[in-house]
């Protein structure tokens, strides 16, 4: 691993000690109390009695094997150690004795070893591993043990073994839609790592554009990528990268259908007559490969032969999904080829499409992985299957002898709570699979497709959430605490941003950006609790404006979070209170605070009025100021048991049925703690 690559990634951030460490303080001559803040959660963990202080640094050594990749690792965890507590080493250090057994294998694949065991006492650290893999993630469980208080930074006593639940972990960003430069893709790869993901899927080619450079045909990126591509070099440069990191690079390059941007430069690809631009909407397009010329294939074979150089991960994914069909049918050669060839519909012809491209990325010394279209009949089982249709059609590959992945669940771009992705599991415990089965299930992956992301953008679209499936992903099936993981995901979020993701800085450079201002205050309480609608509510607004690839992504929805803490926070703050309304007078002095700061104030009125496109969110101004209206008069109903004057609750549960409608994109995340609220009023 490039230490000044990763380096150069990495921001110093001035956060406080509690940001860094998310514990609470220990008061003066107190004994300092652990709190964990793993995420994910090891399989065992054990805390003991006592602690090792490092405020004075921590003398690192190695008792076995080690080599460049783990000096570097090493040495990048010695960095943020150093930053997170700004100790400089001095004679009575910490001593940490890390001993690898070996390197691992050299290229990482799916038996690769991440188990390590990692102890703490008061006399120091030992991390055992046998690979550099299983070293790097101890590591990154070491750096999140780090406690402060009483003007110390200090490590809990602790035993703990791990190692993951699933073999694959991984994170697919697609760069097609929206091009992500090679600064985006390292930054989001050390946010992988920081939470013991271990494959990034990179989603290189479809309609929009083709984003690999090919120097045997130049003209996939000459003609199908507006200038925006990866060079073959900065491809390698992005493997080592992610070998750096204990992490794998599975390519995709989407066949036959999504193949606008292959046809381009290359129309003879394609199963209709050209010529071809490159696509600027979203959605689902006729173009698709020719599967009944050789000379298609005989393209394949030089461009994946070309690829296989370049990544040398055993898998290759090929796509295969969305394919319409259309331009097959309209075709007189291509049918009369499928009735020539016995091939009863285009899912068939499909079929033979991957059979033929099997042979190919077999001959590269490469394994096939596609989405639940690939799944037909006669296809070898060797090949892997990545679902995002759900559990059912993962089982249903299982049970006829497939290796699969879980996506269906974990699309960011869904602008799902993490709660939401943290409840899929990609075996559930009631999954009816026999062991033999259900061990053909590899793991998950979690997908940021593209449609309206940018590289100011992409971070908060995946972090923090990616983390909380991660967590699904690593540890054992018990941990389920929905509450615990947020708790525990707010920590992780600050450390995530002090390693050099933006999801939170994003939102108030952007906020700012909008306003055309730097004194933002008076949005606050109302960008607390806004978040985007989802995919499918902005998809079908797109379309009807239309948005396209060269639209800027520079509205007030670009710069809302998915899932704020306002979501979770406010919920649980709710919850508690409408247990008791009488007694939980600290609930009700803190719902009493929150209203209103609802209440409008001519500051956000001004503000938003001023900016164009804050303007348009202007009506969720004044909706904030009804819902701290209601807020206010529904707290003092119940905590005063005065009853409500007739037709009141049936005029505030109509205005909420009206604030649940999407304004300027936006949603609000308060709404159904609202409603119970309203609910319980007599």
């Amino acid at each position: 691993m490039n230490l000044n690559q990763l380096a150069r990634t990495v921001r110093r951030a001035t956060l406080a000690g509690a940001i860094l460490t998310g514990t609470m303080l220990a008061q003066p001559g107190a004994t300092p109390e652990f709190v964990n803040t793993l995420m994910p959660q090891p399989a065992q963990l054990t805390v003991g009695n006592g602690l090792l202080d490092i405020s004075h640094g921590v003398a690192i050594s190695f008792d076995k094997f080690h080599d460049d990749r783990l000096d570097n690792a090493v040495t990048w965890a010695r960095e943020r150690l150093q930053e997170q507590t700004g100790a400089m080493m001095q004679a009575d250090a910490a001593s940490l004795v890390i001993s690898v057994d070996g390197a691992g294998e050299a290229v990482q694949g799916l038996d690769e070893d991440e188990s390590y065991s990692l102890d703490v006492t008061p006399q120091g650290i030992h991390l055992h591993a046998a690979t550099d893999v299983g070293a790097m993630r101890g590591l990154e469980t070491l750096l999140q043990l780090v406690q402060s208080g009483d003007n110390s930074f200090w490590l809990p006593a602790v035993s703990i073994q791990d190692s993951p639940r699933f073999r694959w972990r991984g994170l697919m960003i697609d760069c097609s839609r929206h091009f992500e430069p090679v600064g985006v893709i390292e930054r989001t790869l050390d946010g992988m790592a920081a939470v013991k993901m271990n494959v990034f899927h990179w989603h290189l080619t479809d309609d929009q554009g083709f984003r690999i450079e090919s120097q045997i045909y130049p003209k996939l990126t000459g003609l199908g990528s507006d200038g925006q591509y990866y060079t073959q070099d900065q491809a390698r440069e992005i493997v080592a990268y992610a070998r750096g990191l204990g992490i794998r690079v599975v390519p995709e390059f989407d066949m036959p259908g999504h193949s606008t941007s292959w046809a381009v430069g290359y129309p003879d690809l394609a199963s209709a007559a050209g010529p071809f631009t490159i696509e600027r909407r979203f959605g689902v397009f006729d173009v698709v490969m020719d599967p009944t010329r050789e000379s298609t294939y005989a393209f394949l074979d030089k461009f994946i032969g070309e690829m296989a150089a370049i990544f040398p991960d055993e898998y290759m994914h090929i796509g295969g999904d969305e394919n319409n069909g259309a331009e097959w049918k309209q075709n007189a050669r291509i049918q009369a080829f499928m009735t020539a060839h016995n091939l009863k519909d285009t899912a068939a012809l499909q079929a033979y499409f991957n059979q033929k491209l099997l042979q190919i990325l077999t001959k590269h010394g490469k394994k096939m992985i596609g989405w639940d279209e690939v799944l037909n009949p006669g296809l070898p089982k060797d090949v892997v299957v990545q679902s995002w249709r759900g559990f059912n059609s993962l089982a249903a590959g299982a049970r006829q002898g497939y290796s699969g992945i879980l996506s269906a669940g974990y699309y960011l771009d869904h602008m799902e709570p993490a709660a939401a992705h943290y409840r899929v599991d990609p075996l559930p415990a009631n999954n009816n699979l026999t062991p033999e089965e259900a061990a053909r299930i590899l793991g998950g992956e979690a997908c940021s497709w593209g449609e309206y992301v940018d590289p100011r953008t992409i971070d908060s679209r995946i972090w923090p959430r990616t983390a909380a499936i991660a967590e699904r992903l690593w540890s054992p099936r018990t941990v389920t605490s929905e509450d615990d993981m947020y708790r525990r995901l707010a920590v992780e979020s600050l450390r995530l941003e002090e390693l050099g993701l933006t999801h939170i800085s994003q939102e108030e450079a952007s906020l700012r950006a909008l306003a055309g201002t730097q004194q933002i205050d008076a949005l606050r309480p109302l960008m607390a609790v806004l978040e985007p609608v989802n995919f499918d509510t902005r998809s079908h607004w797109s379309e009807a404006h239309g948005v396209t690839t060269l639209t800027p992504i520079n509205q007030l929805v670009d710069a809302l979070p998915p899932d704020p803490p306002s979501r979770h926070d406010f919920g649980d703050l709710m919850s508690t209170y409408l247990e008791d309304p009488v007694a939980h007078v600290e609930e009700e002095a803190a719902l009493e605070d929150t209203f209103q700061s609802w209440v409008a104030s001519p500051e956000l009125m001004e503000l938003m009025s001023s900016s164009p496109q804050l303007a348009a969110a202007l009506p969720r101004a004044q909706q904030l100021a009804e819902l701290g209206t209601l807020g206010r008069e529904a707290v003092s109903y119940l905590s005063s048991g005065v009853p409500a004057p007739p037709g009141w609750k049936a005029q505030k549960l109509a205005f909420l049925d009206e604030a649940e409608q999407p304004v300027a994109l936006t949603r609000f995340t308060v709404l159904k703690p609202l409603r119970d609220l309203v609910n319980e009023v007599k």
